[in-house]
């Protein structure tokens, strides 16, 4: 068995050679990303296209980061604020509708905790899963092996070291749970400030499928 399906089963691997011609191929397509016209949005969305393992109308901010980019999955509607940074050595698999804000970090990689293991060159990958419709906020950073589940908003500034449920604000290092997400939260712009009645009457229709 070679690194390469080591790494992919999850088991300890080196990155060797052939594991750092695939990532080569990767930096070839960041390069291009990272340096194209920024106001280029369908010539980035091509190139994010080719660079992730699957997408639909993807929206990425430059500059972008990752390890392989092959091992990234992503929903419908995905959106990357700027300097996000997706350490893909094992899959990452994100649902609809995420939004990130900037300088999120994906990680799937590590390493041991023995510096004898850790200096002996094996590492591992551990996948990440996100959800449908969530939010990550600002300079967050997700562990390996981490599920979050749909409709989760994770506040700014958040290590994210364990699962979180579906339908809640998480927030802190490390990250914890402090309230569930309920239909009463629909009428909120921020905070206890409400949407005007212009507003919260597109909010109902885009509901209702009609805009």
């Amino acid at each position: 068995m070679t690194n390469s399906e080591r790494r992919d089963k999850g088991m300890a691997y080196i990155a060797d050679s052939d594991c750092a011609f695939e990532m080569m191929q990767c930096r070839k397509l960041l390069q291009m990303l990272n340096f194209m016209d920024w106001t280029d949005s369908e010539g980035i969305r091509s190139v994010v296209e080719k660079l992730f393992g699957g997408c639909d109308n993807p929206s990425v901010n430059p500059p972008f980061f990752c390890d392989y980019g092959k091992h990234i999955f992503v929903g419908k509607n995905f959106y990357a604020n700027y300097n996000c940074t997706i350490l893909d050595v094992g899959r990452v698999t994100i649902g609809d509708n995420v939004f990130f804000a900037p300088n999120v970090s994906v990680y799937t990689a590590g390493h041991p905790v023995h510096p004898v293991a850790r200096n002996s060159g094996y590492e591992y990958g551990l996948p990440v899963t996100i959800g449908s419709d969530c939010w990550i906020g600002g300079n967050t950073v997700i562990c390996p092996g981490v599920t979050i589940g749909s409709g989760v908003v994770i506040g700014a500034g958040s290590v994210v070291t364990k699962d979180i449920p579906s339908w809640s604000v998480a927030v802190g290092n490390p990250c914890k749970v402090i309230r569930s997400i309920t239909e009463e939260d629909k009428k909120y712009l921020y905070g206890k400030t409400e949407f005007d009645e212009k507003a919260m009457a597109d909010i109902l229709a885009f509901e209702g499928g009609a805009l």
